[in-house]
């Protein structure tokens, strides 16, 4: 039997997430790479949106410059109200740690650290609330606190990583190939975490992946090319990440 759909997020209110006229050029002359040319978005609040590319699309630099990462080479980001590419270098690093949480293929965990040191890392650097114990209790890890990176499996690391994500309380949610390194089983198991937990906290997530099997749980789906988006289509019935195959 397949698994029950849910319905996409309706769009209300102003865009989270908007951009206009971003262009990204790496180097100059007969060596300049344009990794992004052109490029229009909105995302509205709370939707889930998956962005599909191949690799040298432009996927990871769309995201590096919607989550403050490097700053755009033109054009206009917004995002949840802050003007991102008119930031200095400080003003984008205050921006990550209080506006935008990271979930990157590789766990970036700090191997010395605990499960919940690693989360207090960041949620110290968030909107003051510690809410780490509880976000490890709520991706499955409360009996896990103590464990360092080395002592958990892999989904358990990346666990780890969505509830870092989530601790500092962040309005958007960037993931980069979050179940890269992860079998179907366990991907599944991360995805279905990632979206229960961004819909209770009301947060809008945009995830970049080549696995276009992923994007049938997503409110929308963009794919980019040659660093334009070609595309923009709504799921009106999205599938749970039980069902997903690949």
């Amino acid at each position: 039997m397949p698994a029950e759909s849910h319905s996409a997020a309706p769009r209300r209110g102003e865009p989270t997430i908007v951009l206009e006229g971003v262009t990204k050029t790496y180097g100059s002359g007969e060596v300049a790479v344009h990794a992004l040319r052109g490029v229009e978005l909105r995302i509205w609040p709370e939707e889930f949106v998956v962005l599909l590319g191949p690799s040298g699309s432009g996927k990871t630099t769309l995201l590096n410059l919607i989550g403050g990462i490097e700053p755009p080479s033109s054009g206009e980001i917004g995002v949840a109200g802050h003007d991102v590419a008119a930031l200095d270098e400080e003003g984008r690093t205050r921006f990550r740690r209080e506006t935008v949480g990271f979930i990157f293929q590789f766990f970036n965990l700090i191997p010395t650290l605990t499960a919940l040191e690693n989360v207090e890392l960041v949620a110290e650097l968030g909107d003051g609330a510690d809410r780490s114990a509880e976000m490890l209790e709520r991706v499955g890890l409360g009996d896990r606190l103590d464990h360092f990176p080395a002592q958990l499996s892999g989904g358990e690391q990346q666990r780890v990583a969505v509830a870092r994500a989530l601790a500092g309380g962040p309005r958007v949610l960037l993931g980069d190939e979050p179940t890269g390194a992860l079998d179907l089983e366990t991907g599944r198991t991360v995805l279905d975490l990632l979206h229960k937990l961004s819909h209770e906290l009301h947060q809008t997530v945009l995830l970049v992946t080549h696995n276009a099997s992923i994007a049938r749980m997503a409110d929308r789906v963009l794919r980019l090319r040659d660093g334009e988006i070609v595309a923009d289509e709504r799921n009106e019935q999205p599938a749970e990440a039980a069902s997903l195959e690949w």
